[in-house]
Formats: structure tokens, C-alpha cells, sequence
């Protein structure tokens, strides 16, 4: 017996998110002395890539290399995951909550009657009953959900875990999937990306601005600090809504919902809305000219200060840093 995580993939690439799926599966092993962790991947990914997800603790990974996996319909998704757990033998599955991860594992749940938990922030407690921690209301309040069905599955919340490279290379099988036009009766018509060297909803750092920057003429030091630190850039609703920056960088309750190691919020006074989406980072960094902003509620660490002034400082200190 194994358990079981379901890797997500773009362009070639395995996701971060599902790395710490498998690093926190491995301590979940270790734990419950399920046995070893195996990973199913599926799509066009390269053999190097495959195996380097082992370190994260997988001791073998499934490759279902069928092409047309490659576009994430999630009906196939969910049927070839299916497929490899009864394959195995697993009573466990764990995967990252992600847009589609939260579709397959919906219909996971059916198939393999299992029960579902969403959000999860640390190691289920497994002596006697099978108790899963989880967040609840955006990030301010947790959970505690328990799990009675034999079957289980586990969403794991982005930087929730700490991820772990200190394994080594796993063994890559090739998984023969059984599809049918079924799995493929929804099709993707075409996809739309968000540009940027850094994608917001994978960023590790997001630099985020909002209307104290007083226009988009002055969201130069705001790319210039992104681009410093390897982040992506970011913006309150009010400045997409003003048309000063895309709509796909609005980030808040109604907008993209981040949780990056380090989020540094210019010019935003943080209204309920934006703290919202971005109360899950695990460092929020504020620099606003008002001291009373109810950003600074929320904030790790707080710069009362012109923008205009401190933005530029600390490029600059950046760029002697790093």
C-alpha cells in the first residue's frame, strides 16, 4: 500500500505546489506507515523532470505520456488518477489545491468514495480518529474535519508545508491510461496566459501596488522591485478597475488569491477585500505614507513612508544584496 499524489504540470514543468504535495505525502508515510509515496504525472514531461520528484520523497513516479493529457481536461485527469490509485492499492491521496486540483479531486471523491478535505495545513493526526486541520474564511480561522471513510483525499494548501529536496531521483514507470471519448467529452477551445517573467499564482514573492502610487506612469519601481527579487507584480482592485494595470494581477477576495513566502504591498491601505486574498502569505511586507492604514494590522513588518522615497531606497539596497 501507498499513498498516492496527483502532480500538477505546465508546459513540461512540475509545479512547485505539487512538490510540496509529495513532501508533505512522504512525512504522511512516515507517520502512518502507508509505505512509499508514488506520484502520477501526466502529459508531456521530460524524464529528468520526472525523476527529480524524487526529491521531494517520491520513491516512484507514474507516467501516463498520453499527449492529449497535456491540456488538463478534468475529467481525463480524474479518470487516469483513478486508474493509478486502484493500481497501486492506495487508501490515500494527496495533491495541491490549485484550480485543477480542487475540479479533480471533486470528481475523485465520487469515483473512488472518498472523503475530501480542502485547504490542508499540517499532518492529520492519525492516533484513533483521522482529524485533518484545514483553513476556513479566506485564512482566518481553521478547522478541524474528520475523516471516516476508508478512502481519503487531502488538498494542500500552497506554503502551507514546507518543501523538502533532499531525496533522490525516483524511478519513472510508464503508466498505460485507459481513455475513452468520454474523458474527453469537454474540450479546451484555447487558452489564455498571463504574461510576465513570473506567473502570480506560482510566485514565491509578489510585489503588489495600489492607488498611492497615483497613476500607471509610476509603476516603474514597482517592476524594477519585481524584477530585483524575481517576483511577480500585483495591484489592488481600485487599480485594476482604473485601468492602470490588468485585471489578471488584481489580487484580493474577488480577484487572485496568493499565498507567496514574502508579499510586499506599495501604496495599499488594505481593505478587508484585499486582505482577503493575500492573508495567507507567510510574510507581508507593508509600505504606506498613513500610519493608521489597516494594512499595518496585518503586516509582519511596516514602513510608514513616502513611497515615492522608500520604493527607490530599497531597490537599491536590493541590488547591492543580491
Amino acid at each position: 500500500m501507498s499513498i498516492l499524489v496527483y502532480i500538477e504540470q505546465a508546459e513540461g514543468k512540475v509545479k512547485k505546489t505539487s512538490l510540496e504535495a509529495v513532501s508533505f505525502a512522504n512525512a504522511l508515510a512516515g507517520q502512518t506507515g502507508e509505505g512509499d509515496v508514488v506520484a502520477v504525472a501526466l502529459g508531456t514531461i521530460g524524464a529528468e523532470e520526472l525523476a527529480a520528484i524524487g526529491k521531494a520523497g517520491a520513491a516512484k513516479v507514474l507516467h501516463g505520456a498520453d499527449s492529449k493529457l497535456d491540456a488538463g481536461v478534468i475529467q481525463a485527469h480524474a479518470s487516469a488518477v483513478a486508474q493509478a490509485f486502484n493500481q497501486i492499492g492506495a487508501k490515500t491521496l494527496v495533491l495541491a489545491k490549485s484550480s485543477l486540483g480542487d475540479a479533480v479531486a471533486a470528481r475523485l471523491a465520487i469515483k473512488l468514495n472518498a472523503g475530501l478535505v480542502s485547504n490542508v495545513v499540517e499532518l492529520p493526526k492519525t492516533d484513533g480518529a483521522y482529524i485533518v486541520k484545514r483553513s476556513i474564511y479566506t485564512g482566518k480561522a481553521f478547522a478541524e474535519t474528520t475523516v471516516t471513510t476508508e478512502n481519503k483525499i487531502l488538498a494542500v494548501k500552497k506554503n502551507a508545508i514546507d518543501l523538502k529536496l533532499d531525496g533522490a531521483d525516483a524511478q519513472v514507470e510508464n503508466f498505460d491510461v485507459a481513455l475513452d471519448d468520454a474523458d474527453f467529452a469537454s474540450k479546451i477551445t484555447s487558452t489564455e496566459r498571463a504574461t510576465g517573467d513570473v506567473l502570480l499564482p506560482e510566485a514565491d514573492i509578489v510585489v503588489s501596488g495600489g492607488r498611492g502610487l497615483k497613476g500607471p506612469e509610476n509603476w516603474g519601481m514597482v517592476e524594477e522591485m519585481a524584477k530585483i527579487l524575481g517576483a511577480a507584480t500585483a495591484c489592488s482592485k481600485p487599480v485594476s478597475d482604473l485601468g492602470w494595470r490588468p485585471h489578471h494581477e488584481h489580487v484580493g477576495q474577488t480577484g487572485v488569491k496568493v499565498a507567496p513566502t514574502l508579499y510586499i504591498a506599495i501604496g495599499i491601505s488594505g481593505a478587508i477585500q484585499h486582505l482577503a486574498g493575500v492573508n495567507s502569505s507567510k510574510c507581508i511586507v507593508v509600505i504606506n505614507k498613513d500610519p493608521d492604514a489597516p494594512f499595518f494590522k496585518a503586516a509582519d513588518y511596516g514602513i510608514v513612508g513616502d513611497a515615492f522615497e522608500v520604493v527607490p531606497k530599497l531597490n537599491e539596497a536590493f541590488k547591492a544584496e543580491l
